[in-house]
């Protein structure tokens, strides 16, 4: 049978055996549904996700099964996908949590209403895609949040993860760009495939297009061997450019190329090679601002940004600060041991601000840990751990004194004083830039990108 039923309305004439049979092939859980709600068939996948077998499924509700209701969605207080379908008679897709025996899971439910020729709706086929390496609950690996701003972001990865359009993470710094672009990857029908991350701000020009496109033998000094390049390892996987604003100019004509034709060359070769590989890439500059000033092309700009995607920070998500807490928490367990939060600490920790967001949080998580007496963060460690982080703290400030900045700080000022933290420091430190970067709270690459921003700034420092 040519059609899908997931993408069109089905001819009457089509039996629901024929249906029950198309949507068993199906590789993401499918089931199809009476207009009361009733699941009359579910393919393997569903029945895998749910661990559940056709006798435990016959004669139960669709929201029973998924979301543990005794009534459907929307009259338990969230939006339900056939509501919008028996409206408009037309699909419908919404971001939902399902309960499942492995846990609760983001998922992106996409339903099709099956519509009689007099127009009357017989029934629905529901689609369900899982969002992949995202948690409603603390977990740690992975995003987690449950907040309106981090559920709006991933409805979006909802909708794209399944396409092939390129997609752009814009975000501040720590915002976790780079694991939202594994859960895109992971919920593509690419995730069998290599996700590659490329870190553009840590490659000069002489070493990016040898990388990314490969050289051959003899192209240029110690070049003693053939070697791929990354954009090879990611054929018909996903290629992850992080922070795209850093690519230099020269180069950017080269990726366009790839972009637009799937075409590039190893560097030293005049052999076309052919790549299929899915672009996601993420910045925290304004490459629009970029475009303008004439440092980014304008062409690559929008070939990069078919589907971009806000990441909101961290001060936007403040309900998803205990989560995150003790997310990063789990993560430290194993070097650390079992550590807990009290609760005036946790409301503390909401108040802030948090310019480095989630990075910033570990960090200052990591320092209470290794500050505190007990096994429990209270308030007064974490503020301890808050003031060694701040550029040109003191430590011999009252306690009654604010250690973290308010809302109401200059951005602008806290801003200058970092960036002059960072200059003595670069002319006094002793040790290595890695040594330099643990000293700081920072990763080695954060601190590089940093320096060179400063370059800009200061370029005779």
């Amino acid at each position: 049978m040519a059609k899908n039923p997931t993408q069109t309305a089905p001819d009457w004439q089509i039996s629901a055996s024929e249906l029950s049979s198309f949507i068993d092939g199906l590789t993401e859980p499918h089931i199809l549904i009476d207009t009361e709600y009733r699941v009359l068939f579910a393919n393997s996948s569903y029945k895998r996700n749910f661990q559940l077998s056709d006798e435990q499924l016959r004669g139960r509700h669709c929201y029973e099964v998924s979301h543990q209701y005794d009534k459907p969605c929307d009259q338990m207080g969230e939006s339900c996908p056939m509501a919008l379908a028996k409206a408009s008679k037309d699909k419908a897709r919404v971001l939902h949590l399902h309960h499942t025996p492995h846990g609760e899971q983001y998922v992106n439910i996409a339903i099709t209403p099956l519509v009689h020729p007099n127009g009357e709706v017989h029934g629905f086929i529901e689609r369900m895609d899982p969002i992949h390496h995202v948690h409603h609950e603390a977990k740690a690996q992975g995003l987690t949040g449950q907040s309106a701003a981090f559920k709006k972001m991933l409805s979006w990865v909802g909708r794209v993860a399944n396409t092939q359009a390129s997609v752009l993470l814009l975000g501040e710094t720590g915002t976790g760009k780079e694991l939202l672009a594994q859960s895109i990857h992971a919920t593509s029908d690419r995730r069998h495939k290599s996700f590659v991350p490329v870190d553009c701000s840590s490659l000069t020009e002489t070493l990016f297009e040898s990388e990314l496109f490969g050289h051959e033998k003899g192209a240029f000094t110690d070049a003693h061997r053939a070697k791929a390049g990354l954009v090879e390892t990611a054929h018909e996987g996903t290629l992850f450019l992080d922070e795209v604003g850093d690519i230099p100019l020269s180069m950017q004509v080269k990726l366009l190329r790839l972009l637009e034709t799937g075409t590039y060359r190893r560097v030293g070769s005049p052999e076309q090679r052919h790549a299929n590989v899915r672009i996601v890439s993420a910045t925290h500059r304004n490459l629009d601002d970029m475009v303008q000033q004439g440092l980014f092309r304008r062409d690559l700009y929008h070939r990069l940004s078919t589907f971009p995607i806000q990441i909101p920070p961290l001060r936007e998500r403040e309900d998803d600060i205990p989560l995150l807490v003790d997310s990063l928490l789990q993560r430290m367990s194993s070097q650390y041991g079992k550590v807990k939060v009290e609760e005036s600490a946790l409301t503390w920790l909401r108040k802030q601000t948090f310019q480095g967001n989630i990075r910033e949080l570990r960090n200052l998580l990591e320092r209470a840990v290794i500050l505190a007496e007990t096994s429990t963060l209270n308030r007064s460690v974490l503020q301890m751990a808050s003031q060694m982080g701040q550029a040109g703290a003191h430590t011999d400030e009252p306690e009654s004194t604010p250690l973290a900045p308010n809302k109401h700080d200059s951005e602008q000022t806290l801003q200058h004083h970092q960036d002059q933290y960072l200059l003595d420091q670069l002319q006094t430190f002793k040790g290595s830039k890695a040594e330099l970067a643990r000293s700081l709270g920072l990763s080695e690459r954060t601190l590089y990108r940093k320096i060179k921003e400063l370059q800009q700034i200061h370029p005779k420092k």
